[in-house]
Formats: C-alpha cells, sequence, structure tokens
C-alpha cells in the first residue's frame, strides 16, 4: 500500500459522513384498564395518536434522537372508555460529520425521524395485535411539516418576547 493511498485527502476528510450506528426500542408499555371485559366490547374505538421527537448530541458527531408515540384507543360511547394505551419510544444512534451547521436542524429534526418511524409503526402493530386487539396501522408522518411549523411557533414564540 502506498502512502498515498493510507492516507486520506482532505477532500475526502471533509465529506458530510451520515451513518445509523444503532436502532432501538428505548421504552415500550401497554396499559389495558379495563380488562378482561374491554375485550367483550364490539364497537370500533376511536384512535388517538400523539407523537413527538428530540435530539441530543452525544459526543462530537454523534446524535442520540428520539420519536415516541402514544397511541390511545376509546370507544366511542359516552364516557370514552379506554379500550388500551401503547406508548412507545424508538431510538436512533447516528454519527453524522462535516454537517453544516444550518443543515443540522433539519437533519436531526426530519431525516432522522423519518428513518425511526418505520420501526415505530412496526412495534406499535405488533403490541396492539399481540394484545388481543385489531392491529393499528399508523399512517405516514410528515415530519418536515411538523418541523416547519415548531420553527415557526419558536419564531412567533420569540416575537412576543
Amino acid at each position: 500500500m502506498s502512502k498515498a493511498n493510507a492516507t486520506p485527502t482532505a477532500a475526502a476528510s471533509s465529506q458530510t459522513v451520515f451513518n445509523i450506528e444503532k436502532l432501538y426500542v428505548k421504552d415500550i408499555s401497554l396499559e389495558i384498564p379495563h380488562a378482561p371485559e374491554i375485550f367483550l366490547e364490539r364497537d370500533p374505538p376511536q384512535i388517538d395518536l400523539q407523537i413527538h421527537s428530540q435530539a441530543r448530541q452525544m459526543e462530537e458527531g454523534l446524535f442520540e434522537v428520539q420519536v415516541t408515540a402514544t397511541v390511545t384507543a376509546k370507544l366511542a360511547t359516552k364516557d370514552n372508555k379506554i379500550m388500551f394505551l401503547i406508548e412507545t419510544t424508538q431510538v436512533g444512534i447516528f454519527r453524522i460529520l462535516n454537517l453544516p451547521p444550518a443543515e443540522m436542524a433539519p437533519v436531526l429534526g426530519v431525516v432522522c425521524p423519518n428513518i425511526l418511524y418505520p420501526y415505530l409503526r412496526e412495534v406499535i402493530s405488533a403490541v396492539s395485535s399481540r394484545a388481543g386487539f385489531a392491529t393499528v396501522l399508523l399512517n405516514p408522518i410528515n415530519f418536515d411539516a411538523i418541523y416547519q411549523k415548531q420553527k415557526l411557533a419558536e419564531a412567533n414564540e420569540v416575537v412576543k418576547h
């Protein structure tokens, strides 16, 4: 091996790096507060989805991104009895190097959650069916729209103060 091949060039060392280091479920919870009687109900539930993401830098070039979903299934009756509640947090550890600072927030707020969301959807689906209920199939989410809405809300908050 020649010395020229052993040393990375300046261009190669400044290339943007984006690697998935690890994907995992950090937290998962299932509650069926009215079991076993709830299994006698025949009406389909109303599904409510709450979702949020957060990111933090673990060390230089290494970031943890979490997407948390809370799925609540309630009967459409006057008492809105909860059939089940599933909460899970899907996490990814990403190595991101040589990315311009202005591009970091959209990558952590849009690109990484888009990678994690299919895994989170699968967990929710599996847990709901293993709990004895119909499989919950979550619709795709536009994390770009969520990110833009958060940035607009933050900008409006700064203007108020």
